[in-house]
């Protein structure tokens, strides 16, 4: 293995390789996250099928794992040693992900989002993989360099592709400052440091400078073996101002150490002008050697995008230098649309320069998109009003706007990508996922599915909502520690299962909301307007009279309503709606496209919760301008074209 940058094989990496080329159009994907970790160990059997579709059977000496029963086996884990469990590696794998490659495609997914895979610092508990001590190298928790090109060489020939969650901004903590004792960000100052680390909590008994192989390799220090140059690490302490210009470029992520990416004005009055902090950036050699390494995984392994983390914690030059040198080298491979997604937390005009400044391809994070999607299928939040320039509702992100010099409705669409669950939840101290917040929120799984699939934006699930896994902290008051880590369930059962469960796996192909996920899927996958088209809230009214259609707001903080939308593309409409009632369906007038549907036309339901509405039709009538009436079930969603 190599030690150093310089020792990689350049013209041997792709010698006698076909690249599997990238998608037309990402908008026509749909993304899966998971975390390597806690995915699959390769031992489950029952309740799914390989890639031919034969059925996984066991008991038997690799398939030790039966499906979860929730009659059975929910809640019956003890809680601290099961939480304590989940503090830590669980024993995920690139190999359990390889199996279970023919369950992704079925449910309908065409992209999946690894975890980083990178090797973590010896001795530590970072199974998330954001602590990166070899950025040549794949923990061996999860494998190997060869299990990670398997791993997608399979995929590709399944028909999904993968991206690999990268880390531009910090390395892992692998080197102690003074007193091996945390140092906090002051004004710039760079701090005492003792040493490069040989493990978690070693005192730095490695030297600042170039480590001896011999000594450190393959645990101790950083590699390749020009991180290990002293220059290549800012050592200003800890961020503790998270919004502080520059604090929160030059700090460290917590105990994440900071990489010295370049120079660039660090007026705080020059802050929000991005192109000024661009021209001005000049690139200092570290950001180099981490074009190198990621240009290396593409090489080695053929992956399709990046998912680049904490971009706020980046120099807009240093991200724009990253991203030219990345698409230069992916379209010499033949990979002419390799996807470059960052997390750009912050609002929807920041987003759009960043996007626009940087040649990032998309956005992930914006306008707390996994709040809004969430609350507004909870009917708690506004969809939006596009008769207000206001930006306070989930379709308001999508509307077209000069403000942010974008006077297409399908540009956001296009770089903009939507989930609801995810491994942080930033901002929320006692964490949960969607369905862990209320006995309820189950049921509203379609709503919230129904949106996140059928409206425009680059749609990502994360892994267990299809299982309906309700993963929250059950704590109460002030002790929100490691609450992350009950976003975070183990797919293959282990210590750590979702509800509350051990030894027990969760791939079930027969799962109700896998079943919704892949008929969603489908029928995204057949209309292409589904996609790419166009998209406009409707106005609604219970009594069809003209005065009486409203954009649906809450009402004392609650909407339990219908929520519809048209997506239009090449001259025809498709009119989603959704109920965030749970309980009873509503029959709502709904406003359509009066050119494309006057009074007379007629629409046929081609999708719905329930079953028994498809093929039913709907005829327009004059009422505000064009509008149908069709009911839409409890907690359900309907499609009609």
């Amino acid at each position: 293995m190599e030690h150093y940058l310089a020792e990689i094989d350049w013209a041997g990496l792709g010698r006698d390789r076909d690249y599997y080329p990238s998608p037309t159009h990402w908008e026509d994907e749909v993304l899966y996250f998971l975390l390597v970790d806690r995915f699959s160990d390769r031992s489950e059997y029952g309740g799914f099928a390989d890639r031919a579709g034969n059925e996984v059977g066991g008991p038997g000496q690799d398939r030790t794992t039966p499906l979860f029963s929730l009659a059975r086996d929910a809640n019956r884990a003890d809680f601290s040693s099961w939480f304590a469990a989940g503090r830590s590696w669980c024993g995920g794998t690139l190999a359990g992900i390889r199996d279970k490659l023919g369950y992704l495609r079925r449910m309908g997914v065409s992209a999946i989002w690894l975890s980083p895979v990178f090797r973590q610092v010896s001795g530590s508990d970072d199974y998330h993989g954001y602590g990166i001590q070899n950025f040549l190298e794949v923990d061996p928790h999860f494998g190997s360099r060869q299990e990670l090109r398997d791993l997608v060489r399979e995929a590709h020939d399944t028909g999904l592709r993968v991206i690999l969650d990268i880390i531009l901004n910090h390395g892992g903590d692998v080197f102690a400052y003074q007193g091996n004792q945390p140092w906090f960000y002051y004004q710039g100052k760079r701090w005492p440091v003792d040493g490069f680390r040989l493990h978690r909590d070693d005192a730095g008994s490695l030297p600042f400078g170039p480590a001896d192989p011999g000594v450190a390799w393959p645990g101790g220090a950083v590699w390749p073996g020009e991180f290990q140059d002293p220059a290549a690490w800012t050592c200003q302490g800890e961020i503790r101002n998270w919004d502080a210009f520059p604090e929160y470029l030059d700090g460290d992520f917590l105990s994440l150490k900071d990489i010295h990416h370049g120079t660039a004005p660090r007026d705080p009055a020059l802050a929000w002008d991005l192109l000024r902090r661009i021209r001005g950036f000049a690139v200092a050699p570290p950001l180099v050697w981490l074009a190198e390494v990621y240009k290396f995984w593409i090489a080695w392994a053929d992956v399709d995008g990046f998912r680049i983390d904490t971009v706020k914690h980046m120099e807009p030059g240093a991200v724009r230098f990253f991203c030219n040198v990345i698409h230069e080298f992916a379209q010499s491979l033949g990979k002419e649309n390799f996807y470059l997604i960052g997390e750009v937390t912050g609002g929807r005009a920041y987003a759009v320069d960043i996007v626009n400044t940087t040649g990032l391809d998309a956005a992930l994070g914006i306008n707390d998109i996994p709040d809004k999607l969430e609350f507004l299928a909870k009917g708690c939040r506004s969809p939006g009003d596009p008769d207000t320039e206001a930006q306070e509702g989930y379709f308001d992100l999508f509307r077209n706007s000069v403000l942010d010099n974008k006077e297409s409705h399908q540009w956001y669409g296009r770089h903009v990508v939507t989930m609801f669950d995810d491994h942080d939840q930033v901002g929320v101290a006692h964490k949960f996922r969607f369905c862990g917040d209320a006995p309820g929120s189950y049921r509203l799984l379609p709503v919230v599915l129904g949106l996140n699939l059928l409206t425009a934006g680059i749609p990502c699930l994360y892994y267990g909502t299809e299982q309906g896994f309700n993963g929250a902290d059950p704590r109460r008051g002030r002790d929100a520690s490691y609450s992350d880590v009950f976003l975070r369930e183990c797919m293959f059962g282990g210590p750590f299962g979702s509800l509350r469960s051990t030894g027990h796996h969760f791939f079930n192909e027969d799962h109700p909301v896998y079943q919704l996920i892949h008929a969603l899927c489908a029928l995204r996958q057949d209309h292409i307007a589904l996609r790419r088209g166009r998209q406009y809230l409707r106005q609604v009214s219970a009594s069809g009279a003209d005065h009486d259609f409203v954009y649906p707001q809450p009402v004392a903080g609650h909407l339990r309503w219908v929520i519809a939308w048209s997506r239009l593309f090449a001259g025809r409409e498709y009119l989603c709606a959704v109920n965030t009632d749970p309980d009873q369906e509503l029959a709502l007038w709904i406003t359509v496209d009066h050119g494309l549907h006057p009074p007379g036309s007629v629409m046929t339901c081609l999708f719905s919760t329930d079953p028994a509405q498809v093929g039913r039709q709907a005829r327009v009538e004059a009422r505000n301008g064009s509008a149908l009436r069709f009911p839409v079930p409890a907690a359900g969603i309907v499609v009609l074209a």
